[in-house]
């Protein structure tokens, strides 16, 4: 008698083709160029510019905001009409404002390029994640989301230190032409990825209701995001001057590696354990994993110390980024993952922002000791959100389903 494959027995579903690891090197190529700017920047702003300390923050805030501006716009084109239009439109505009910065020589030409940069950017960045999404299987959900952010992560970490490496041994020069490399990757890599053609869902009531542009659903997990966010703003931004004035400068690029090294030995795991135990056993440990690492990183000191913070962070971190982006795709309807994909990111950059600027307030007034101390009391508000704005929901509707 011929052997019958049971359906729990089929052969799983692959994660690792060639169009998911061609969109996730494109989108590595996007935030390499993101971070690698995001560094250096404003030393270009007072050296090469001769701009001051307020003009550093005017160049990142009109970038950031353009960014956000763009990104639910972006989940609705997504949506709406053709994914492989959008992302070859953007990457090709990412990989031209890229390559003007060679051409820039005033603080007003620069801020004309971070706005326009920034669109291409949030438009970039979103239709990269939610194609990535949609080729990832449904059972690996959490699996394929995790591995998806890793490339993003390690972005955060090797592109500050090669921005950091051109600017310290060649010139801002070399520093512009590398990120047009870099950006014409991302336009190589993403022209690589097959998008199956993507038939968009009959439009209903108002063409400009803000449900056009945000998903709900994806709104309560996102808020939870944003907070975690505003505190992380704080170490991206100031952790290499917060090494200094703890008098640890010349080890504080290796803070990052550490922080990457942490996230990319978990994510084989947190995946897997987010699609087979759920999120909950992620959330709750990460959140606590990062607000430690927080408290620690306040009263660091120590070469050693300052790293194990590093080691901490990372690790709660690595776990809590991918859960948010998957438990808000989860919450969306199939047919408004775009959407979902960009109501994550805009809430998660303007706590970035935000926390960028409102931190460095806090730090300007006391420490940045203290305002890490501050980061952590406010990322603990988070595991208060998280469960009054999903688990708790999650579990009423449990009840619900078991009483029917």
């Amino acid at each position: 008698m011929p052997h019958q494959t049971l359906p729990d027995q089929q052969t799983p579903v692959p994660l690792w083709t060639r169009d998911f690891l061609a969109i996730c090197f494109s989108s590595f190529f996007v935030f390499m160029t993101f971070y690698m700017l995001a560094v250096t920047l404003p030393g270009y702003v007072l050296d090469e510019l001769h701009g001051s300390k307020g003009q550093i923050g005017l160049v990142t805030t009109v970038f950031v905001i353009a960014a956000v501006v763009f990104r639910p716009l972006t989940g609705k084109w997504l949506d709406e009409g053709s994914r492989r239009k959008l992302l070859l439109t953007a990457l090709v505009l990412y990989m031209i404002c890229s390559a003007l910065y060679l051409t820039v020589h005033s603080l007003t030409a620069l801020l004309a390029l971070r706005v326009l940069h920034g669109v291409s950017f949030g438009i970039a960045a979103t239709a990269t994640s939610a194609i990535a999404v949609d080729r990832v299987p449904a059972a690996r959900k959490g699996e394929g989301v995790g591995y998806f952010s890793l490339f993003m992560s390690l972005a955060m970490v090797v592109g500050p230190y090669l921005g950091l490496m051109f600017t310290g041994s060649f010139s801002y020069t070399v520093l512009f032409a590398a990120c047009a490399v870099l950006a014409l990757l991302a336009l190589v890599c993403g022209s690589t990825v097959r998008i199956p053609p993507h038939v968009p869902k009959p439009v209903t009531g108002h063409p400009w209701h803000w449900t056009r542009f945000i998903e709900p659903a994806a709104i309560p997990i996102s808020l939870a995001g944003s907070v975690l966010a505003f505190s992380y703003g704080a170490i991206s931004t100031f952790i290499s001057v917060f090494a200094k004035e703890i008098g640890q400068g010349a080890i504080a690029s290796y803070f990052f590696i550490v922080f990457a090294a942490m996230i990319l030995i978990s994510r084989p795991f947190t995946g897997r354990i987010f699609d087979r135990r759920g999120e909950h056993v992620l959330v709750y440990p990460g959140l606590v994993l990062f607000v430690v690492g927080m408290l620690l990183l306040s009263q660091a000191h120590t070469a050693a110390f300052f790293l194990f913070t590093g080691a901490v962070i990372g690790l709660g971190f690595g776990a809590l980024l991918p859960s948010f982006q998957a438990i808000a795709l989860k919450a969306a309807p199939a047919h408004r993952s775009g959407l979902a994909t960009g109501t994550y990111f805009v809430l998660f950059d303007t706590g970035y922002g935000l926390g960028s600027y409102i931190l460095g307030i806090v730090a300007a007034g006391t420490s940045y000791g203290t305002m890490y101390l501050v980061g952590a009391v406010i990322t603990a508000f988070t595991v208060v959100l998280y469960y009054l704005l999903h688990h708790r929901k999650q579990n009423r509707a449990a009840a619900g389903r078991q009483a029917a």
